[in-house]
């Protein structure tokens, strides 16, 4: 039986020893090395000894005896070299802005969650805010209860003034309470 599930096609062979190992790298270190190189061709050194290279190798092919120098025809050599060093870089540079943008990627979904949760802070705090004025709508202002006891006092003026024409001048109608005397 378990050779007939074997040659069956719908059944996948099992897995085959590989005879070359094949070459196993840090994609991370890979990818910080790309970004390091990517970085370091920007600068205005990378510049300035690339110049210097080329206007080595170009006075060299000139000025040194046919013997010894080993780019004698029209710098082919050379052309080469550059090429080979642009072949390198492209891809490394690639590498680096793809890393860079996934890094964007990662920061702008951070910022956009930031920002959903402060837009849903700020609309709590605005309903807070639409209540408490609700609420105060409600409560007794400083305003108000200062024109309640100036028309209260104004009351008692008024009792008092008719108070005194009845010949109750300066005398308390009211009972005292017990034990203060």
């Amino acid at each position: 039986m378990a050779e007939q599930r074997r040659s069956r096609l719908d059944t996948p062979r099992e897995a085959r020893r590989q005879l070359v190992r094949r070459p196993a790298y840090d994609s991370e270190t890979f990818g910080v090395f790309a970004e390091q190189f990517a970085r370091f061709m920007g600068t205005a050194s990378f510049l300035f000894y690339m110049t210097m290279f080329v206007a080595f190798w170009l006075a060299f092919n000139v000025a040194a005896p046919g013997g010894i120098a080993f780019d004698d025809y029209p710098f082919i050599f050379l052309t080469l070299m550059l090429s080979l060093q642009a072949s390198y870089a492209a891809p490394l540079i690639l590498l680096a802005q793809n890393r860079q943008e996934q890094r964007d990627k990662v920061i702008a979904e951070q910022d956009r969650q930031a920002n959903s949760r402060a837009h849903a802070d700020m609309e709590f705090l605005a309903r807070e805010v639409a209540s408490l004025r609700m609420s105060v709508g409600e409560v007794a202002t400083r305003d108000f209860v200062r024109s309640e006891l100036r028309s209260l006092l104004a009351e008692l003026d008024d009792r008092d003034g008719r108070d005194g024409r009845d010949g109750h001048e300066g005398r308390d109608e009211r009972p005292e309470p017990p034990g203060s005397r």
